[in-house]
């Protein structure tokens, strides 16, 4: 088995099609095809189920679809590790990033990393919460940052700073009267939220704090980033529940203060 097998099955697996496969990859129709014949001989399955119309992932191809992207993480984080030794660097600090962490303390622990021990090289990876898992399990990842305690069997989930859940309102909003907006209040209004699962960790907190006021919440949007949410908010779409620290670069961008709310 080659990487060449593995560069085409990853291909066919995320296109579905050996056609775009193959342009994708910048080879012929016919190599491609004759790639993924002989990695299915060698492993003696069939991974994928071709028909003229269609073609799919068998349960074995669906299998070693999990398996196959650790191998090219490996060899990057591999690759780069060499870098690093060839630049100085007696070891190397894995970190994930899930939940759009990278706005909060994380820059000065980042910098005190840096001065404590400089011969330390410091990899981030941004991913979502259910791929940090997985990579802290699968030794991929060392750590990992994530607005979530619910991790499971095998890691240990540990506070490193606090940053309170407020309420971002657009500039001039009528609930800017409130020292302290009732929920309730909040719930009259769509919210703009983070996507469940690009930002798992941070979803589940929030699902978890409008669950406390019976009043089925108002979907504007869902969102993959706190730029995003902070955008749509500060344009009148609606408001958002999120870290005070994601709010504070955003007020010159018309984000009301900061308001924390009560049930």
């Amino acid at each position: 088995m080659e990487l060449r097998h593995l560069r085409c099955f990853m291909a066919v697996a995320e296109e579905l099609h050996f056609a775009r496969a193959a342009e994708r990859l910048h080879i012929e129709q016919s190599p491609l095809s004759r790639a993924i014949k002989e990695l299915e001989e060698e492993l003696g399955v069939a991974l994928f189920a071709r028909t003229t119309r269609s073609t799919r992932l068998t349960q074995a191809g669906k299998l070693f679809l999990e398996y196959v992207p650790r191998v090219f993480i490996t060899l990057d984080q591999a690759r780069e590790s060499v870098k690093a030794a060839a630049q100085g660097f007696h070891g190397q600090l894995r970190i994930a990033l899930s939940d759009g962490i990278t706005p909060s303390r994380l820059p000065a622990l980042l910098a005190l990393c840096r001065q404590e021990e400089p011969e330390v090289d410091i990899r981030l990876f941004e991913v979502p919460l259910s791929q940090q898992l997985k990579g802290l399990h699968d030794d991929l990842y060392d750590a990992g940052f994530a607005m979530s305690n619910e991790v499971g069997e095998g890691v240990l989930a540990t506070p490193a700073w606090t940053d309170p859940l407020v309420v971002a309102v657009p500039a001039r909003h009528p609930l800017l009267a409130h020292k302290r907006i009732p929920l309730s209040e909040v719930l009259r209004y769509p919210l703009v939220l983070g996507d469940p699962q690009a930002c798992e960790g941070h979803a589940k907190h929030v699902e978890r704090v409008l669950r406390q006021v019976d009043m089925e919440p108002l979907l504007a949007e869902r969102v993959t980033s706190c730029e995003l949410m902070m955008a749509l908010v500060s344009a009148g779409m609606g408001l958002s529940l999120t870290g005070a620290s994601h709010i504070a670069g955003c007020r010159e961008r018309g984000v009301g203060e900061c308001q924390k709310f009560c049930v």
